[in-house]
């Protein structure tokens, strides 16, 4: 099981996720790391998870405030090597594009930025998918991954993304935001669904509720091959990765919100 690190961007600061209630957020308190700078906690995250993926959500962005720009460009300069992918509330490919190229830093030895787009923030829901054709937003971005969205058992934004299997790409993860920084663990049962619709070829990230190596173990096998954390690896309750880097799903040729 991979684990991606995950950073909560709110106004500038890493700030500490619960349950999806964006209004509450404060700023990040680690026994990683002192402080909330975005670089600083990002640095810490990836180096204790052995990881050269970190999630970035850009609260400000995905609320409708607009993108954190320096703050997002000051991670990218800081992180040569790694891909980002970043959830900013992307509605269609377009909007990923702008923000993306807003940001410019790989030509100059930056991180490499992959969006994420979320069914919560998604514009549009899939039209009928032909086989073997990848529909918007994903013929544009075919490396970006999906993010089903859902709370406390709802799916958020349009519901047919969660039926549409066949407009699905090869990544999508699995978001319970009701379960982010509550330490009630991983949603199991919805996972192993999606795994069963996703089919074999399909990698499945999950996000929401980890607590301990044994959550990452039930997820494995229920059917993920990755999960976004972020409040276990603040509290030091998974134990840090070896030096050598894991298999990571499908790094992209590419929301814990």
């Amino acid at each position: 099981m991979h684990i991606i690190p995950v950073i909560d961007l709110l106004g500038g600061c890493a700030v500490h996720a619960v349950r999806g209630q964006r209004d509450q957020y404060r700023p990040i308190a680690s026994r990683l790391c002192a402080g909330s700078d975005p670089v600083t906690v990002a640095r810490a995250m990836l180096a204790y998870c052995a990881s050269r993926t970190l999630y970035v959500a850009d609260l400000d962005a995905i609320t409708g405030k607009g993108l954190q720009q320096e703050a997002l460009q000051s991670l990218c300069r800081a992180l040569p090597g790694v891909t980002l992918w970043l959830d900013a509330g992307f509605a269609d490919a377009a909007a990923a594009a702008c923000a993306i190229s807003a940001l410019a830093t790989q030509q100059h030895g930056g991180a490499r930025v992959i969006p994420v787009f979320g069914s919560e923030s998604l514009s549009d829901p899939p039209a009928p998918a032909h086989v073997g054709a990848a529909v918007p937003p994903f013929d544009a971005w075919p490396d970006a991954p999906l993010s089903l969205d859902r709370r406390h058992g709802m799916p958020l934004g349009s519901a047919a993304w969660w039926q549409a299997s066949a407009a699905w790409p090869a990544q999508l993860i699995v978001m319970a935001l009701d379960r982010v920084g509550a330490f009630e663990g991983p949603d199991l049962e919805t996972l192993a669904a999606i795994r069963t619709q996703a089919g074999a070829a399909r990698k499945l990230i999950g996000a929401g509720g980890v607590r301990h190596a044994a959550d990452l173990a039930a997820a494995a096998r229920a059917g993920a091959s990755a999960w976004l954390v972020a409040s276990a690896i603040h509290d030091l309750l998974i134990e840090p990765a070896e030096p050598t880097e894991p298999a990571e799903p499908a790094a992209p040729g590419g929301r814990s919100s």
